[in-house]
């Protein structure tokens, strides 16, 4: 099964439409910024994700890094975010916080490529091979997760049905711009029927 994988292609406008990580994300009118339920900061605005059903924007907390529980899809240190297709072309550029860890270190601008391998991990490590660069893949869009140690695709708390797969995000193209996943994988899911999304990491 072939693999869509996401690749770092430069920088980019901090509210460029479309596939990125890092920047001001897109959002509806009246949108509020989210805060994390554990030490109530500002969070970090990681990616916005071009899906089916509409555009989905990741949130992550960076405030204290490792102490607020970004692992778990509903322990408010993480949260997405899905805009239906319906909405997607009234979206404006959030509003941001003045305090917290907000923004990324620099707003990446992300092509896809696909590479027939039956797995992510499979098609990342076929793709770092061929291009000389393990951090050139920011992670992929659609097929199926592949999971770090072991499957927590959750139910969408609102219908309580299975969620889809959407996304795998790696931590970033540098260091010093990355995401923080403890050196692991982001994961991201929706309900479309729900207007549901949700992120989770493993490490």
């Amino acid at each position: 099964m072939a693999q869509t994988l996401m690749i770092y292609d430069g920088t980019t406008g901090e509210t460029a439409p479309g596939l990125r990580t890092g920047g001001i994300p897109l959002v509806p009118v009246g949108f509020s910024w989210p805060r994390c339920a554990t030490c109530e900061g500002a969070m970090q605005f990681l990616a916005q994700l071009p899906v089916d059903e509409g555009t989905v924007a990741v949130f992550i907390c960076a405030n204290d890094p490792g102490l607020c529980e970004e692992w778990d899809p509903f322990d408010g240190g993480n949260r997405a975010y899905l805009f239906p297709s319906a909405i997607s072309g009234g979206l404006v550029p959030a509003t941001v916080p003045a305090e917290g860890e907000t923004r990324l270190g620099a707003v990446s601008a992300v092509k896809t490529v696909t590479v027939e391998e039956d797995t992510y991990d499979d098609a990342r490590s076929a793709y770092a091979e061929l291009c000389g660069r393990g951090r050139a893949v920011l992670g992929s869009l659609g097929g199926e997760p592949d999971w770090y140690y072991a499957d927590r695709a959750p139910d969408c708390p609102e219908c309580e049905k299975p969620m889809a797969f959407a996304a795998h995000l790696e931590e970033g193209n540098e260091t010093a711009t990355a995401a923080n996943y403890g050196g692991g994988l982001g994961y991201v899911l929706t309900c479309a029927p729900c207007t549901w999304a949700v992120f989770l990491t493993q490490s």
